[in-house]
């Protein structure tokens, strides 16, 4: 048997990566049993019999350079894990790793296929796996280029750049002053609290927009009403529905009397400030 059939083989039977098993059989002299034993004692074997089991702990974290944001969500079957400095430290290190890549355009599926130190992050994953003893998944990964400014807010944080919730926003402004810092910072509390679907109404899927008018409809046409009074009514419930879903029409939740959009409005009497985009990732 080739050297590459042995490896594949012993990589079905442990579940553990590629190099370590290319090296477990070098220093077994290709003996499938002794490299198994020997993968066992150095807790690298099996991690593939935790993978069907459900994850849905973990944490999200936030990476930021010059040039690019990375968000990255791991889930881990329990929320001791996800505190563990072990986990964290996963989380951090591949974390750097998709944010020294420099690319925006980068997927989940590209990214668990990047080489650090000789094993890749789906190599690094099996054997965290190994290691915590526990079913781990990179569940997510968002990129966004720095062309704006950033801020972001880390929601039941476990490090100051990681935490349950992850918000950012991205801006412009002409005035970074410690008023933007803080105003922003309040946007990202707020779209941590509210979970916006859309910046704006024109941002929303149109199948999203066409499945509440079809469940409205469905609510009202019983109600009697002559057909130019339900039109009345599916408009003032398409308009709630739009101030629940998109972050400027949102009761912003620092000043509730106030929609985000008017919010930012009154900021803008004594400042400059253009809200770009934001984004969110919780568990």
């Amino acid at each position: 048997m080739s050297d590459l059939k042995l490896i594949k083989k012993l990589r079905e039977k442990t579940g553990a990566g590629f190099l370590d098993c290319k090296n477990a059989l070098s220093e077994n002299d290709n003996n499938i049993e002794q490299s198994i034993d020997s993968l066992r004692k150095k807790g690298l074997a099996k991690a593939t019999k935790k993978s069907s089991r459900a994850a849905n702990e973990g944490a999200v974290g936030f990476y930021k350079n010059e040039n690019i944001s990375v968000i990255l969500k791991i889930n881990s079957e329990t929320d001791f894990s996800a505190k563990s400095d072990t986990f964290l430290d996963f989380l951090d290190y591949i974390g750097e790793i998709a944010l020294n890549t420099n690319n925006t355009n980068l997927t989940l599926n590209e990214f668990l296929k990047v080489v650090d130190n000789g094993k890749s992050i789906s190599d690094l994953l099996t054997e965290m796996i190994a290691k915590i003893g526990e079913n781990l998944i990179i569940n997510h990964l968002k990129v966004f280029d720095n062309e704006a400014n950033v801020n972001y807010y880390i929601h039941n944080p476990y490090r100051k750049n990681i935490g349950k919730i992850v918000s950012a926003v991205f801006y412009s402004s002409n005035d970074e002053n410690d008023d933007v810092k803080t105003f922003t910072k309040n946007l990202c509390m707020h779209i941590a609290a509210s979970k916006p679907e859309a910046m704006d109404v024109d941002n929303l899927p149109n199948e999203l927009i066409e499945s509440e008018k079809k469940i409205q409809e469905e609510m009202i046409k019983d109600s009697g009403k002559p057909s130019n009074v339900m039109k009345k009514i599916l408009e003032g419930k398409m308009k709630k529905f739009y101030s629940e879903v998109t972050l400027l029409n949102q009761n912003f939740v620092i000043d509730p009397d106030k929609t985000v959009k008017k919010a930012i409005s009154d900021f803008n009497s004594s400042n400059s400030l253009i809200l770009k985009n934001y984004t969110l990732l919780s568990l």
